[in-house]
Parts: C-alpha cells; structure tokens; sequence
C-alpha cells in the first residue's frame, strides 16, 4: 500500500510539473483543475458517441425500420470516432507531449511545439464545437432543417428514445467552454514559464559577473 502511494504521489508530481525545462521547476505548474478538467472533456463526449453506435445497431429504441444507405453506418461510426479523438486532444493542454514533441514522432522528436501552434487549433476548435452546439440547440427548437426521415422526425422527441438522445448529448454542450478555459490557462502558464526560463540565464549572469568574481 505504502509502495503504491508513493507510485502515485511521484506521477502526480512528474504531471503537474508539465512546462518547466527540464531539471527545473515550473514557475506555473499544471494546476489539478485543469488536469481533472481535460479528463473531463472526453468523458462528455462519449455518451454522445455511444448513443450513435446504438443507433446503428438498432438498439436506441428509435427508428429502428430505417432503411440505412450503404454509406450511413461507417459515417455515423466514424463521427463517433473522430468525435472522442479530437476529444482526447484536449490532454494535450495538461501533458508533457502537448509541449514537446514525443520521442516516437521521427524527425521532430523532443523539440519544443510554440505555444500559437497548439492555441490557435484549440481556440479554433472550442469556437467551432461552441456553434455547432448552439445550433443544434436552436434547431431543435426552431426546426431550421426539413425532418431527415420518412417518418416526419428528425429525431424522437417522446418517451425513452427522445429522452436517451437527450441524456447523451446533453453534455456536449459542455466541451466548448471546458475547452476554451484550458486553451487560455495552458497559454499562460507556458507565457509565464517560458518568460522564467528567459530571465534566469540574464539575472545568472548578473550574480556571476567576472567583476563581481573579482571583487
């Protein structure tokens, strides 16, 4: 017990020292919000995906007559998919390899990823996500789009189908703002590490001047 506890107090510690150089300290380690917060993204994303793979196996408890075109079931897996991995990025904003380079990526490996080549996707993609769910939100309010089936709904809108699609996506209006409050920590905790690791070697040298050696 007392092997495995000191096991996670090192990891925790080797996590929330993310952005320092290495052999130094960070001035603005990853605080554990944000590290609970990135965990908690992809956790409201796969409910959403979950509810689409039951679809397409005929277990949502809705529509399941619909003729599906031969292209329908890959896409709505595939939207699954991509929708959890782009979802699993946002571990990027609390871990080592959303700030270097990995050791496995060849030709890259080990330098230092700027800090605007992971703000401007993530800043990007929080906007994107944020819409997208304001206007499903809106269309299921308004019905901007005609119904998608021959049945005259869109979607369920009674009883445990409608209440499972809402359950499941509910949380998705979630992912934008969580995304967009890591993006502006990570950026400021790298800004204000790297300002600290710019200004050490300067004051170093200052204490250490030949003339002060001298005297």
């Amino acid at each position: 017990m007392t092997t495995h506890a000191r096991d996670t107090a090192a990891a925790t510690a080797a996590e929330m020292s993310v952005g320092a150089p290495v052999g130094r300290k960070p001035v603005e380690p990853v605080p554990r919000w944000a590290v609970r917060m990135a965990h908690a993204i992809p956790l409201c994303v796969l409910p959403s995906g979950l509810w689409r793979v039951a679809l397409v196996l005929g277990l949502a408890g809705y529509d399941a007559d619909y003729q599906w075109a031969a292209w329908e079931r890959p896409y709505v897996i595939g939207l699954s998919v991509v929708s959890e991995g782009l979802a699993l990025l946002a571990l990027g904003l609390v871990r080592p390899w959303g700030e270097v380079v990995p050791r496995w990526v060849p030709g890259l490996r080990g330098r230092r990823i700027p800090i605007l080549a992971a703000v401007i996707p993530a800043v990007l993609g929080a906007a994107l996500i944020m819409m997208f769910c304001a206007y499903g939100v809106l269309n299921e309010i308004f019905g901007f789009v005609e119904p998608m089936n021959e049945n005259g709904n869109g979607s369920p809108t009674s009883g445990p189908a409608a209440w499972a699609l809402w359950t499941t996506y509910a949380p998705l209006l979630a992912w934008g703002p969580l995304l967009a409050i890591l993006t502006v920590a990570y950026y400021r905790r790298r800004r204000a590490n790297d300002a600290s690791a710019a200004a050490r070697p300067s004051s170093s040298r200052r204490r250490w001047s030949p003339s002060a050696g001298e005297r």
